[in-house]
């Protein structure tokens, strides 16, 4: 395992991030989830991420008690605040003040610890002032209750202006965590540059595509029993834009770059979302042990100009690039 700075920061991650929001609480049993998450320990990870509405508090809750008995000096963990949870009244999502300083204990007391490492606006709040929610996040840094702050999908003027505050508020805005992968590029035309500009780095999810980039989905054969793209509860609307025929062509022909590399296409995915200077680490969930364990293997992978000009041959015409579509429409809180 390799290790980055997190944003204009002394602080070290994870090349990869292991991520609970699909599958804690929800999709596989605790003690599978526990299983992973060991596994994921063993092979080097020590950054982990999470959020209050994944599985409705639950997520929080397994990956918590998965990590009971580590050092917690050793590990990096992550959650998120915004959307709704709880019984979902009206202070129940959003980032106001009180919306935060809530949610904050409750992730503590579900998570078995005294702080998290990284506190992340899990989207923009368009109905608070962004006064209110930077003042919040200030005050819960200088409590000790989070040591860092990010963000989770912000346009590139939210970053600029969320980050102005910060400094005025005497504390860090280090990261955001939008999606992106080979399919979905729209970040680097605003938000990469910002946040370059800005000493903000990226944590991003869906480094495979939902799946799409492993290579599983083939041209004119059933939907593999199981997958993300049979799961109506669980990102299937996500996959379904990428199963034309168009793209599938298009992913096969990532094949023969990946074997090249005596990397699988996951690995090459992931490698190459981490080719990116402004990345410091690629979110990867799992189901199962093995899913970790292969994908951790992309980690300290360098991909040289020429396979990342095949790659681009072979996939970056379908790219999205829109910086207007920043949040992916088809796609769950991150």
């Amino acid at each position: 395992m390799e290790y980055r700075y997190l944003g204009n920061s002394g602080f070290k991650i994870s090349e990869i991030t292991y991520g609970n929001w699909l599958t804690h609480g929800s999709q596989v049993e605790n003690d599978i989830a526990t299983q992973c998450v060991h596994a994921a320990l063993e092979v080097g990870v020590t950054t982990f991420d999470t959020a209050d509405v994944y599985a409705n508090t639950k997520a929080e809750q397994v990956l918590g008690d998965a990590l009971q008995g580590q050092r917690r000096e050793s590990l990096e963990i992550f959650t998120k605040v915004y959307n709704p949870t709880g019984p979902k009244g009206p202070n129940d999502s959003g980032l106001s003040r009180k919306h935060i300083m809530e949610s904050i204990n409750g992730s503590l007391r579900r998570l078995g610890t005294d702080y998290v490492d990284l506190y992340q606006a899990h989207r923009f709040d368009y109905e608070t002032p962004l006064e209110e929610t930077m003042q919040a996040f200030a005050d819960i840094v200088r409590q000790g209750k989070a040591l860092y702050i990010g963000v989770s999908e912000w346009r590139a003027d939210q970053i600029r202006a969320a980050h102005a505050l910060s400094k005025e508020m005497g504390f860090q805005l280090i990261s955001n965590q939008p999606q992106y992968n080979m399919l979905w590029r729209v970040i680097e035309a605003e938000v990469i540059p910002t946040s370059q500009e800005l000493g903000v780095s990226q944590i991003v999810w869906s480094p495979i595509a939902q799946g799409v980039l492993t290579g599983k989905y083939k041209k004119g054969q059933p939907l593999p029993a199981g997958s993300r793209a049979t799961d109506e509860a669980g990102g299937a609307r996500a996959v379904q834009r990428y199963l034309s025929e168009d793209y599938l062509d298009a992913v096969a022909q990532l094949e023969p770059i990946a074997n090249d590399m005596g990397l699988t296409m996951a690995q090459l995915a992931i490698a190459w979302v981490l080719s990116n200077d402004n990345v410091a680490s690629a979110l990867v969930g799992a189901s199962r042990p093995e899913q970790i364990e292969s994908n951790v293997q992309a980690a300290g992978v360098k991909l040289d100009s020429d396979v990342l000009k095949r790659i681009d041959e072979a996939i970056g015409h379908l790219a999205e690039r829109d910086p207007a579509k920043t949040v992916s429409p088809e796609t769950r809180p991150s």
